[in-house]
């Protein structure tokens, strides 16, 4: 049985710390974690895997460290993974300067097409230049083996020309 925990708390270094012990202590598996800043916030993301007891008891023993600790935590049961998505997986970026909705027309776009999102990070920052406001959008994506790949990274880059977006779309190589 797996079991994806998201964490959000003020102290990163202290809560992962113990949440690592707590993993270990109850007989679990840690299979995937990544942690970020989010202002002042930390948060956390982990895929743990055990027998069902060992998950039950991780979390009786997470609900106590949320108390201790002053974190937020979630959890979702993961009885069944579900068929992973057929397809090719790409890498987008784009950066742009400040505009309001930019993700959300990205993500429409990824919609429209059944393009799936593996992963994705986005930050706002400015430049060191000139101070200028840039939204910053890196994700992995999986294009379904029956999109045309050529013409999905054309219309992408098209679209992203309209709404005066640097862009790039290339395939995953290993």
């Amino acid at each position: 049985m797996q079991l994806a925990v998201t964490l959000l708390g003020l102290n990163v270094y202290r809560f992962i710390s113990e949440i690592f012990l707590t993993i270990s202590d109850c007989k679990c598996t840690l299979l995937d974690a990544s942690s970020s800043r989010l202002g002042k916030a930390s948060a956390a993301y982990l895929l743990i895997e055990g027998n069902w007891n060992h998950i039950a008891r991780f979390e009786n023993n997470l609900a106590v460290l949320q108390e201790k600790l002053g974190i937020q935590a979630h959890t979702l049961r993961i009885d069944k993974l579900e068929k992973d998505i057929e397809g090719m997986p790409y890498s987008l970026e784009v950066i742009t300067l400040e505009q309001d909705e930019t993700l959300q027309s990205i993500l429409t776009f990824l919609n429209e097409n059944n393009i799936a999102i593996q992963e994705f990070n986005a930050s706002r920052y400015a430049t060191h230049y000139n101070q200028s406001l840039i939204f910053s959008v890196k994700m992995v994506i999986i294009i379904p083996k029956e999109a045309p790949l050529l013409s999905i990274r054309e219309q992408f880059l098209d679209f992203c020309d309209q709404l005066n977006l640097d862009a790039i779309l290339e395939p995953i190589k290993r």
